[in-house]
């Protein structure tokens, strides 16, 4: 019986660790995206006249690091 416990709370705690991975992948990608917007709009006020040069560069400053810490998993969906 003590096996059988055994194995069910070794299974218990990789669901867990497999999702709290998910979750932080999940933010990551969330985060990525937001970036993404970010640099978008900067770029887009840029163009307009209402935004400046410095805005865009620290936009994909942000991103950059983001893709430096996490990959560019969210660059592809």
């Amino acid at each position: 019986m003590a096996g059988f416990l055994d194995r069910a709370k070794e299974q218990a705690q990789r669901g867990i660790a497999q999702g709290k991975e998910k979750v932080e992948e999940v933010q990551a990608q969330r985060a990525g995206n937001d970036l993404l917007r970010r640099l978008g709009a900067a770029y887009y006020a840029e163009q307009k006249g209402t935004g400046s040069a410095q805005e865009v560069q620290r936009a994909l400053a942000a991103v950059q690091e983001h893709v430096a810490q996490n990959g560019d998993d969210f660059l592809k969906n």
